[in-house]
């Protein structure tokens, strides 16, 4: 099981998939790898390679409310590209997954969290609308590798 935070920390929202991963780190939740990626899709495919679940955080612009959490199930659903426009990389998250899914090296399980950004431009910190957020996306992405390793939360300190 692994878990990639993609972003950038002066950024600002940006670094969402970040500070998530090091607070998922934090959980000490056994079975699971956490890596922090900027989001080069080649990086990041080459990431997961060996890994039959990944779930991938990183903050999006759904067009929704900043402050909004999204759960793709990225093997069943198509994600839509304007979720990501504020990516630097041509070749992103979207990107690798669309180009892994032709070249068939998904892993068997992908999902993808994500909370709708707010302030994009350079800068440490999340903005209120994405930090008030943060505790719910973390919970849920934490019940969900529980799940998926067999452990509960009676294991947490």
């Amino acid at each position: 099981m692994l878990l990639i935070g993609v972003g950038n920390e002066y950024r600002s929202d940006d670094g969402l998939g970040i500070y998530a991963a090091r607070e998922i780190g934090r959980r000490e939740i056994p079975g699971i790898a956490i890596i922090e990626q900027t989001g080069e899709g080649a990086v990041l495919m080459d990431a997961w390679q060996g890994h039959d679940r990944v779930i991938i955080v990183d903050a999006i612009n759904s067009g929704g409310a900043p402050g909004s959490m999204l759960r793709i199930d990225a093997l069943a659903e198509e994600i839509p590209t304007r979720f990501f426009h504020h990516s630097s990389h041509a070749f992103g998250v979207i990107e690798a997954i669309a180009m892994a899914r032709v070249l068939e090296r998904l892993p068997q399980f992908l999902v993808l969290y994500g909370i709708a950004g707010k302030q994009f431009d350079v800068g440490p910190g999340l903005t209120d609308c994405v930090l008030k957020n943060m505790p719910q996306m973390l919970a849920s992405i934490e019940r969900e590798l529980r799940s998926l390793t067999g452990s509960t939360m009676e294991n947490r300190e």
